[in-house]
């Protein structure tokens, strides 16, 4: 068995059995590209896939990287309306990996990222593409919570005031240089906290590349539940419409570029679908862009902070760090737009 940085084959192949899951003495595998915090590899015993998801190496948020969460979250998503992969075991048992971690399906599918991906397909498909991804985020906000075994996966009530102050506490953990205009953004979404709508299960980082897409254009998985709760699902539209303008004002520089294709809803017509099939009222909008900023800026800092450390995997985080100080001004102008 070769090496993999963040994952012994050798302990995982004598792991498997004692979990239930028939898997060959020896096995092989990869770090699957795209993920920039928790770390997802394919596994294989020459016979039948897997996917093992496991916390990054080095400097980890207290809360950030929750592996029971997000085991916990797909299995009861499971017979629902939102494709999730099967999910097969969860080990909290940091002698095998070092890091808890867990066993799934490997689905099939692509998780597009770049623009380019999906001009190679033609704006029909863009279109529908798009179109279905929204109306699996609007599937996912009308599940019951209780209805699935969610009930205490997270306390809705006072959710977004308590989003405010999380990502203030993540961002500070992240510590390495001053950013005034992230304390600027802080104040003006303390003091301006809305109503809350109707409580869903909230995704948290709900984006084209992190759902899988098959070949007939539907999704087959939605992917990287660390961050997953119960809350107000606005916040999921506003952080994937805030990677959209991130990735049309950056291009291939940012996180995804997806929404420059031909043939991509604008975010006019994403706001208008989501409102449509959720019925949920979208006033007060403008502060849920600008609590996505926030949050997307502390999710950034801690990946730059790791990036410094020298303890990512993978490429792609030397200019992380670039991209936050405008992303907190677009965040302070957007407060004013809705």
């Amino acid at each position: 068995m070769g090496e993999l940085k963040g994952l012994d084959l050798d302990s995982l192949a004598a792991w498997l059995p004692t979990a239930g899951i028939d898997a060959g003495p020896s096995l092989s595998g990869e770090l699957i590209a795209g993920g920039k915090s928790n770390l997802t590899y394919a596994v294989s015993d020459g016979t039948h896939e897997w996917i093992v998801r496991r916390t990054p190496l080095g400097h980890v948020l207290a809360t950030a990287h929750d592996m029971g969460r997000e085991y916990r979250v797909m299995s009861a998503l499971q017979g629902t309306d939102v494709p999730v992969p099967a999910t097969y075991a969860m080990c909290t048992d940091t002698e095998i990996l070092g890091a808890p971690f867990y066993v799934m399906q490997r689905c099939v599918g692509t998780p597009f990222r770049r623009k380019e991906e999906l001009i190679a397909l033609g704006e029909d498909r863009t279109r529908v593409i798009s179109e279905r991804l929204i109306d699996t985020m609007v599937a996912l906000h009308l599940v019951d919570p209780a209805r699935v075994g969610l009930s205490d996966f997270g306390k809705a009530e006072g959710f977004l005031a308590r989003q405010v102050e999380r990502w203030k506490k993540q961002l500070a953990a992240s510590y390495n240089r001053d950013l005034p205009l992230a304390d600027a953004l802080y104040e003006e979404l303390h003091a301006t906290v809305p109503a809350e709508s109707a409580t869903g299960i909230v995704h948290g980082d709900f984006r084209l590349d992190n759902v899988l897409v098959d070949d007939s254009d539907r999704p087959t998985a939605v992917l990287d539940w660390e961050m997953a709760t119960l809350g107000d699902p606005l916040t999921d539209l506003a952080l994937m419409l805030v990677y959209n303008r991130l990735g049309e004002a950056l291009g291939g520089d940012a996180v995804t570029d997806v929404s420059l294709a031909p043939g991509f809803l604008s975010e006019t017509d994403i706001v208008v679908r989501y409102a449509t099939g959720s019925g949920r009222d979208l006033s007060n909008f403008g502060f849920y862009i600008g609590l996505a900023v926030y949050k997307l800026a502390a999710i950034l800092e801690g990946i730059h902070f790791r990036y410094l450390q020298g303890q990512t995997v993978g490429p792609g985080f030397d200019r992380i760090g670039e991209g936050i100080t405008p992303l907190l001004e677009a965040g302070l102008k957007a407060m004013k737009e809705f």
